[in-house]
């Protein structure tokens, strides 16, 4: 397997990050502004910041035809972003959103003739061209959404829309734009598909917020991770039948932030866990298949705890520092002759706030700790 690539591109966090379909650009988020670097010369090369919004950046996605970004953020305004040969710089073009919270994620359709934005409003905006008043116009999706919109995936007929939200709740929806859109195969999400109608309506066992969702290659099945650590997978069996299949693996390791499927039967997740995990399965179960990084046991060395009463003892004092430090700093201390703090031993040193697809077998990855990472799977 060959080693991951490593970019650190500062130490701000970076909550979202994009690459162009050529993968040569790559699209962070930094505070309120956007960094565009050029990844094809060994060092990543700043090219330009895109300036537009005054509160956080809050996502950032290319379209697939690697034309335009589009942005969103906390100011509660979205951007598409466009480069403007004779100015030699981009230019931002105005979305109507209509919302009055902040703007929480972003995501273009496959055709990218339309995009999704998720907010805080209880409200998705699907937003579409009209070229008279040049700016993008925007339908809303309301019902039945009681809570934050925290990610967002696009089927790939183009029409289909997948949302996790803070209500525990993951649904799909038709996105259909009458005029826009050609009508869509049937599938097993269903085949009457008018705008705003609800084809899928699922809750996480326990309630917990849903971090992040993501249609399967072929869109017959829909992945999730929530904040009790566990990752859901749902197979639909078609319009007004019961799911086929829904699974929901508990892990023991720190809540994830997001997913992607690597093909049908291959998942990778990551998140406060700072390493990324993958899993395997299909329609008749799902299960935890490896860990992308060999990853030490943070409370395994000389102060560990030991169950056996004949084995050495520590004291109540040392014990009691020990889980002090886990739970302010996700580590101990371990003694050494200088006395310093050794590094986790992941890549990333803090939380990985977004997975995307890079390239068949391959994810990247971008953190809390300012890096951005491509590796293999």
């Amino acid at each position: 397997m060959s080693a991951p690539v490593v970019f650190q591109l500062g130490h701000e966090p970076i909550k979202d990050h994009a690459f162009s379909p050529d993968r040569s650009i790559l699209a962070i988020t930094k505070g309120n502004t956007v960094e565009l670097y050029y990844t094809q010369s060994g060092k990543p090369q700043l090219l330009t910041t895109l300036k537009g919004h005054d509160k956080t950046v809050t996502s950032v996605d290319v379209s697939p035809d690697g034309s335009k970004i589009l942005t969103c953020s906390q100011d509660r305004n979205a951007l598409v972003w466009e480069y403007n040969q004779s100015e030699q710089e981009y230019k931002p073009t105005l979305v109507l959103l209509r919302i009055n919270r902040a703007a929480t994620v972003c995501k273009w359709s496959p055709s990218g003739d339309k995009f999704a934005i998720g907010s805080s409003d209880r409200i998705i905006a699907i937003c579409y061209y009209e070229p008279e008043n040049d700016w993008w116009i925007s339908k809303h999706l309301k019902k039945p959404l009681k809570s934050t919109i925290t990610s967002l995936t696009w089927h790939p007929n183009n029409v289909l829309l997948g949302c996790g939200s803070t209500d525990g709740h993951v649904r799909v929806f038709s996105a259909y734009i009458k005029g826009l859109d050609s009508k869509p195969e049937p599938s097993v999400w269903g085949s009457k598909l008018p705008f705003q109608t609800l084809c899928g309506d699922f809750i996480n066992e326990t309630g917990a917020w849903i971090h992040d969702v993501c249609f399967s290659p072929s869109g017959d099945a829909l992945g999730f991770v929530s904040h009790d650590s566990s990752i859901g997978v749902i197979y639909p069996a078609g319009e007004e039948q019961p799911p086929k299949s829904i699974f929901n693996i508990k892990t023991d390791y720190l809540p994830f932030k997001s997913l992607v499927f690597v093909d049908e039967n291959t998942i990778v997740v990551g998140g406060h866990n700072c390493n990324l995990v993958v899993f395997q399965g299909d329609e008749s179960g799902w299960k935890e298949a490896y860990t992308v990084e060999k990853q030490k046991d943070l409370t395994s060395n000389d102060s560990t705890i030991r169950k056996d009463d004949e084995d050495e003892e520590i004291s109540s004092h040392d014990a009691l520092n020990m889980f002090r430090q886990l739970d302010l700093k996700g580590k101990v201390n371990k003694p050494s002759a200088q006395g310093s703090n050794k590094a986790l031993s992941t890549i990333h040193q803090n939380t990985i706030s977004n997975i995307r697809l890079y390239a068949p077998g391959q994810v990247s990855t971008c953190g809390i700790d300012g890096k951005v990472v491509i590796f293999h799977i």
